[in-house]
């Protein structure tokens, strides 16, 4: 009998840890696009006779949960920051989303990012001036003991000067150690910085970017630009990217920055002059600080590892949403 009410009672107990945990987990959302979590619970009974070694029950629930950040412009190009979640239509490989967990105005995420600087001899024309501007605009985003990142020159190969770190002064050294020639292999840079040092899930809300420098003509890289915008998906990274050619022309580079951008929700800058360089990583900066996030369940999901689009857009007139393609599904 006294092993029937250890059953009965264990259930309970179960159940009811699994409820704090549903609540504590729904609470909370992760700036990260794509996340899909597993909670299990499990309680060992024992069969009076003191022995608790097996495993008798085990509670499984998966919560399937997207989260997402995007930015709301109005017809000017400026920042629309007080817009709520009933402005916005929201869809998941085409269909309406099941419910919407949390919607909410970012403005003062903790940054992780990466500065990548093309070193090649197609952008030496003004690369001393453009690794002013980068170190300048290191200074002004990154926040001693709150953000953190990365200094990575690339041409054939890629190069790190300088690894994660808050402190400016050894970011600022990371870039003025860099030096041009050589090919370029951008898919590669790419790829690497977001499987090797943005790949893993934080602990924490955090916002995820890479910044790029170069003129976006690809000659060296052994990945495509497709994997190297997957890699950049799957790792919820957004691509900022500033364009090095200062010809005037439209080249078959601009495009390639174009889509490295759009595809992960980031944006592709082509300064002609000196100082808009220095405006490009001033609305890079705003926009980082600026963005909206929002969390919800898909209809339909099935965790079978394939791509799954994200269509957001304004309800209102002369808004414009900008925000990734998509994420891949994790596969069960």
């Amino acid at each position: 009998m006294t092993k029937y009410i250890n059953f009965g009672i264990a259930v309970l107990a179960v159940i009811g840890l699994c409820s704090a945990l549903w609540g504590q987990e729904t609470a909370q959302v992760s700036p990260a696009i794509a996340a899909v979590s597993t909670y299990a619970a499990s309680v060992a009974m024992t069969d009076g006779t003191g022995n608790a070694d097996e495993p008798i029950l085990t509670i499984k629930k998966r919560v399937d949960e997207v989260n997402v950040l995007f930015i709301a412009t109005d017809r000017h190009g400026k920042f629309v920051r007080n817009l709520n979640q009933t402005d916005f239509s929201i869809l998941d490989d085409h269909k309406p989303v099941q419910s919407i967990v949390n919607f909410r105005r970012e403005t003062d995420l903790p940054i992780q990012m990466g500065l990548l600087v093309d070193m090649s001899a197609s952008v030496r024309g003004r690369f001393d001036f453009e690794k002013e501007a980068a170190t300048g605009f290191l200074q002004h985003v990154v926040r001693p003991g709150y953000d953190k990142a990365f200094v990575v020159g690339f041409n054939k190969g890629s190069h790190l000067t300088q690894d994660f770190t808050d402190n400016v002064p050894l970011l600022s050294a990371g870039v003025h150690t860099l030096n041009g020639g050589g090919g370029t292999a951008l898919y590669d840079a790419i790829y690497k910085a977001c499987k090797e040092k943005l790949h893993e899930r934080a602990d924490r809300p955090i916002r995820k970017a890479i910044i790029v420098l170069s003129d976006g003509e690809d000659n060296q890289s052994e990945v495509t630009r497709a994997q190297a915008i997957e890699m950049a998906q799957r790792s919820e990274v957004l691509i900022y990217a500033i364009s090095t050619d200062d010809s005037g022309l439209i080249l078959r580079g601009d495009k390639v920055l174009e889509d490295l951008a759009e595809a992960t929700g980031g944006r592709a800058f082509f300064p002609f002059k000196m100082k808009d360089i220095t405006h490009s990583f001033a609305a890079i900066e705003d926009e980082l600080r600026s963005q909206y996030a929002v969390s919800y369940q898909p209809s339909d999901f099935d965790a079978d590892g394939r791509f799954r689009s994200i269509e957001i857009t304004a309800l209102k007139k002369d808004l414009q949403v900008r925000a990734r393609r998509g994420y891949y599904a994790p596969r069960q």
